[in-house]
């Protein structure tokens, strides 16, 4: 209240619970441990995949590797970890493929495994801090173990980007400390 009388303004309230940090909590700035190392959330964004359903992904980052955090309520919290790979390290060649048919590869083959093409969606995509959206296509693509995946996201007629990745439980992630 002093604070508010001397400088006109109130101190904003944090906007989670700061005894009980949980990963929908994370933010730019806030740093979680994760397989043996502290990372910083470096940016977070935010994707509406339409009806009213968004999932956030976090962009993390330690020792100079970054990885994107992937979560999405659904009955229950599903994580997942990926990192950016390059076209060139699946087999199919990406950009070709879409010129000559217009569509996804059935499937890809990473590092001698093929992946599976198994989900198709349209979504809306953009980083928490502004409001512009941009609008991209993904696949994703299984593992025959099925805790792997590739995702394959286009973006305009010419601009792909590929990642693979793995599910995560959220036990995995602790010590989340505030920015």
């Amino acid at each position: 209240m002093v604070f508010k009388k001397l400088f006109g303004r109130e101190e904003e309230e944090p906007a989670y619970d700061p005894t009980n940090l949980q990963l929908q909590d994370l933010d730019v700035g806030f740093m979680v441990d994760y397989d043996l190392s502290t990372w910083e959330v470096m940016a977070r964004y935010e994707y509406d995949w339409g009806d009213n359903y968004f999932t956030d992904e976090l962009k993390i980052q330690a020792s100079g590797k970054a990885l994107y955090l992937h979560l999405e309520e659904d009955d229950e919290l599903e994580v997942s970890i990926s990192h950016k790979i390059k076209l060139s390290q699946v087999s199919q060649n990406i950009p070709d493929h879409f010129q000559d048919t217009d569509d996804a590869p059935r499937s890809l083959t990473y590092e001698g495994t093929t992946y599976t093409l198994e989900e198709e969606a349209q979504g809306l995509f953009r980083n928490v801090r502004r409001e512009h959206w941009d609008e991209f296509i993904s696949w994703e693509y299984t593992h025959p173990d099925g805790e792997q995946f590739l995702t394959l996201e286009r973006w305009g007629e010419e601009e792909f980007e590929l990642s693979h990745g793995h599910y995560v439980e959220p036990y995995q992630f602790s010590n989340i400390l505030p920015a």
